[in-house]
């Protein structure tokens, strides 16, 4: 304890009293509906194969067979393919801007659910499901970048947190349709989900920060006066923008990798790997991804399609409480309790199927797979579902920023394909209750990871953030400070 109270206080910051109030946050707020509506789609894709997959392995309506294997690849590939999108999104976002890329996911999405849903082999339900997650990978890294660089300070926490609510909406629609639809007639609705985020899409700018990167100084103050409001005095932050990247140009050496490999960068990057890492390994997606089965094998006394859409509403319901609580508890707090949440109900559903195994009668507790699953998602929609995308943003250098978010976007798709991919197996190898207690033995390394490697960052702003972690400090513009507005939804 005496530990953490000094890091506590090593990281403390306050806030100053006059903070500007924020200008033009309605426009904002349609900048950040307009690209939350593609992680609606992130969702939806992600949680596709859920209820999918039950209707696909049937013959009864499936033209073709399906066979267990293949039906993995449909839930696997998708996060692989992510894998290259989020390697792709880095250099993406640097040469045809935040904006564009968010926008040239759109017309890939639609037609990757129309692949999947005119299939007549799985060979195209693997196509659409690899070009869907190509675009998933992209938006994934896209989507936070563009707010962060869009987004006032006062308004950012809260606003920054839309794509993970707008995501779940996508996981628990899906998660509803799926109890009333085939597969084939749920990847018909997934391809009318891109076309109001096609739409918004043209009504934003790109970001001010990507202008002034190209030399646009014109059109960067063009897109300031939009977002800020048409009474806003914007010079003020363009010329923090402008300096900040007349910085950055001077440190420049030409070489990403470079940048990223030295010493003073390595640790917010190494910081933001881990997070990604036990976001994934504590076994989020294979959860969403196998739920419908999860608790068919759990022989629940509840039906299972109720089940899943239970546990997306608890997932919606759980993010908009960290978006009320992040700025209240911190970032820290919160990953405590969304790690002890996980493992006491991994465990939890690990002992449940080794006493199914083993042949007791488990009829009196059939209750249990659904608590332990509400209480699991609660637990991670608290904090390592959305903690590890927002301190990305937070603790990694300016300069770096692109590349090093690209590798750990790269590298969370990585660790989503590995559980996925290996979950089935899993199962057939340890058995249902080994792979629960294999995901909640990693929760448990991870809550020792978030205690001795992971900084506070509540309530400072990028500046001093990156002053504590690497020892040096570089002006920032206006936008770097944190200190986001409360909505009460």
């Amino acid at each position: 304890m005496k530990l953490l109270a000094r890091a506590d206080t090593f990281m403390s910051f306050t806030v100053p009293e006059d903070e500007p109030k924020p200008t033009g946050v309605r426009r904002q707020v349609l900048a950040a509906l307009s690209v939350s509506m593609g992680s609606l789609v992130v969702g939806f894709s992600s949680a596709y194969t859920s209820p999918a997959l039950v209707s696909m392995t049937d013959r009864n309506y499936t033209s073709f067979e399906v066979t267990p294997q293949e039906a993995s690849w449909v839930g696997g590939i998708m996060p692989l393919a992510g894998l290259a999108g989020g390697i792709s999104g880095g250099p993406f976002i640097e040469y045809l801007g935040r904006r564009n890329t968010i926008l040239a996911t759109a017309v890939p999405f639609i037609i990757s659910w129309l692949l999947i849903a005119c299939a007549s082999n799985i060979a195209m339900i693997l196509a659409g499901r690899t070009l869907a997650g190509f675009c998933v990978g992209i938006a994934s890294l896209s989507l936070p970048v563009y707010l962060g660089e869009t987004v006032q300070p006062e308004v950012r926490g809260s606003l920054g947190l839309l794509p993970t609510a707008f995501g779940n909406i996508g996981i628990l629609l899906c998660f509803v349709a799926g109890t009333y639809m085939d597969w084939s007639q749920l990847a018909f609705l997934g391809g009318a989900l891109p076309v109001p985020f096609l739409i918004l899409m043209f009504l934003i700018p790109e970001t001010p920060r990507w202008f002034v990167s190209r030399g646009r100084e014109d059109r960067a103050r063009r897109a300031l006066q939009w977002l800020r409001g048409r009474q806003a005095d914007v010079e003020p932050e363009l010329k923090g923008l402008l300096r900040t990247q007349a910085q950055a140009d001077r440190h420049a050496t030409g070489n990403q990798l470079v940048e990223l490999l030295r010493r003073n960068n390595l640790k917010p990057l190494s910081i933001s790997l881990g997070l990604m890492f036990f976001q994934q390994l504590s076994g989020i997606n294979a959860v969403i991804f196998y739920t419908v089965m999860i608790f068919q094998e759990a022989g629940s006394t509840i039906d299972g399609n109720v089940c899943t859409i239970i546990v997306g509403v608890v997932n919606f319901i759980a993010t908009f409480m960290a978006t009320v609580l992040i700025d209240r508890l911190g970032r820290k707090i919160l990953l405590y309790i969304s790690d002890v949440a996980m493992i006491i109900s991994l465990f939890t559903l690990g002992g449940f199927f080794y006493c199914k195994a083993s042949g007791m009668n488990i009829t009196e507790v059939g209750w249990l797979p659904l608590a332990s699953f509400v209480i699991y998602v609660v637990g991670f929609s608290l904090g390592f579902g959305p903690i590890p995308w927002l301190m990305m943003g937070e603790i990694l250098p300016a300069k770096i920023r692109g590349s090093a978010a690209s590798v750990a976007t790269a590298f969370n798709w990585t660790c989503t394909f590995v559980v996925t991919k290996t979950f089935r197996d899993m199962i057939d190898t340890m058995g249902t209750h080994g792979a629960f207690w294999l995901f909640g033995s990693i929760c448990v390394v991870g809550l020792f990871f978030v205690i001795f490697c992971v900084p506070e960052t509540q309530g400072k702003t990028l500046e001093d953030i990156e002053r504590k972690m690497m020892g040096r400090v570089r002006r920032m513009s206006s936008v770097a400070n944190i200190k986001p507005l409360s909505f009460n939804m």
